[in-house]
């Protein structure tokens, strides 16, 4: 087992659900904001998961990537057709961490009828965020939760590599 990769396993945990919190901690500050830079109300945020190489070489990443369908002679723009994407395919030894990207809830918003306020369209009704409070509350907990089992798991593999030099001496 390589420690190393043990660590920046959970080190990339730690990231990922540093990612998670930020994006709560935004949800929760705009949830009352009813007009951002498009007009329409602010729209939750939220982060999903993905599995990452750690540190993979260009020769690999390209070779993985890409496959020749035929051979090239010639640099022609028409060569660029021969060459197809496939899925790549990662062997368990190089998978290893977490990616995490911010995406926009689809879901729709809120609405409340509230004449008086600017926001509001002519029918009296007010757009909010698709926000609930509770859910995202409940998120944050499992954030932390997770957060503390990823600081847990890099400690364990820094105890060991640290009886592992004990035994050395």
């Amino acid at each position: 087992m390589n420690l190393l990769k043990a660590m920046e396993i959970s080190s990339s945990g730690l990231q990922a659900q540093r990612t998670v919190i930020d994006t709560i901690s935004m949800n929760l500050a705009n949830v009352q904001t009813t007009r951002g830079d498009g007009g329409d109300p602010y729209r939750r945020k939220r982060v999903v998961f993905s599995n990452r190489l750690l540190h993979p070489t260009f020769a690999e990443a390209f070779s993985s990537r890409f496959r020749m369908t035929g051979d090239l002679q010639k640099t022609h723009p028409v060569h660029f057709g021969l060459m197809e994407v496939r899925l790549r395919r990662v062997p368990w030894e190089q998978e290893g961490g977490l990616q995490s990207t911010v995406i926009e809830d689809l879901k729709p918003f809120q609405s409340i009828y509230d004449p008086s306020h600017p926001d509001s369209d002519r029918d009296g009704y007010l757009l909010l965020p698709n926000i609930n409070i509770v859910e995202e509350m409940v998120d944050m907990m499992k954030a932390v939760r997770s957060y503390e089992a990823n600081i847990t798991a890099f400690n364990a593999v820094k105890s060991m590599a640290l009886k592992a030099l004990e035994i050395g001496r």
